[in-house]
């Protein structure tokens, strides 16, 4: 792998004159371009976080725009604007008025409305569909990678985003993401497939309705390295055994087991769900 290509350690880069927002990827700082546009800029996590060019994950910069560019605009994707190329360049995203779905849960102390857990619960499902159905695979379904966005005053819809790490066959692409511990499906091997996120999918529709990750309590970031580790044994060592949440009671629940245990072949399968069907998402 290339160095990163950085200014001299003589020279401070140069400042970026937009408000940075809280919200930070492993690969990227983000920056409010203006009023509802978002600059997605290179960085990289556990480094300086200095916005300058890099090697090391420009390949995801590149995965995206094309992914981005393939996928077009659909009210469960995050809208692509186009892309900086003066300094800080980057991706100009569609700002979604509430951050991530990830930030709301904790903002809300990991408690929705039954009513809207329902309609996310949905969309979630049909924002996988719809990738799916252009031959894109996520590779990193998780609650951070899905916004929040009020499409009315009264209306909070989902949008999945950040395909820096997808799989797209057809274009040749592959950003080599995988999903986290708690989204991952040990027992998979080889290259990511549709069945990848189908079993992401499961933690994740598990997260809207219960406010919480798979075996892991209300309470947002880890604090240290050692918890997160911990966490990653333990429920990467559950999930080898096929040992899964309780989901009997909840909203959903056969479906949550269903991504899990293989259940579905293809997200269509699961839209077609009698709950899917059946219950009222207004």
């Amino acid at each position: 792998m290339l160095p990163d290509r950085a200014i001299p350690a003589t020279t401070s880069p140069p400042a970026v004159s937009m408000e940075t927002l809280r919200f930070l990827g492993s690969t990227s700082i983000f920056f409010r371009a203006k009023q509802g546009i978002v600059l997605k800029a290179p960085a990289k996590i556990l480094e300086d976080q200095v916005v300058r060019e890099r090697s090391s994950v420009a390949r995801h910069y590149f995965v995206e725009r094309q992914i981005l560019d393939r996928l077009g605009e659909h009210p469960r994707v995050v809208r692509c604007l186009g892309w900086q190329a003066e300094f800080p360049t980057g991706l100009l995203l569609a700002e979604a008025s509430h951050g991530s779905l990830q930030h709301f849960l904790e903002s809300q102390n990991h408690n929705i409305p039954l009513y809207l857990g329902k309609k996310w619960f949905r969309q979630a499902i049909e924002s996988v569909a719809y990738i799916h159905s252009l031959g894109v695979i996520h590779c990193d379904l998780r609650p951070d990678n899905f916004l929040v966005h009020a499409t009315s005053p009264t209306d909070l819809d989902l949008w999945l985003c950040d395909f820096g790490g997808s799989v797209c066959e057809v274009l040749d692409l592959d950003g080599g993401g995988l999903p986290d511990a708690g989204f991952f499906d040990p027992n998979s091997v080889g290259m990511p497939t549709p069945a990848t996120d189908i079993f992401s999918l499961g933690s994740v529709l598990y997260t809207i309705i219960t406010g919480h990750w798979p075996y892991r309590d209300p309470g947002g970031l880890f604090h240290s390295m050692e918890e997160m580790e911990q966490y990653e044994s333990r429920v990467g060592g559950l999930f080898k055994k096929g040992i899964f949440p309780v989901t009997k009671g909840l909203f959903g629940g056969e479906i949550m087991l269903g991504c899990w245990t293989q259940k579905y072949s293809n997200v269509d399968d699961i839209l077609r769900d009698p709950v899917l069907s059946t219950s009222d998402f207004s």
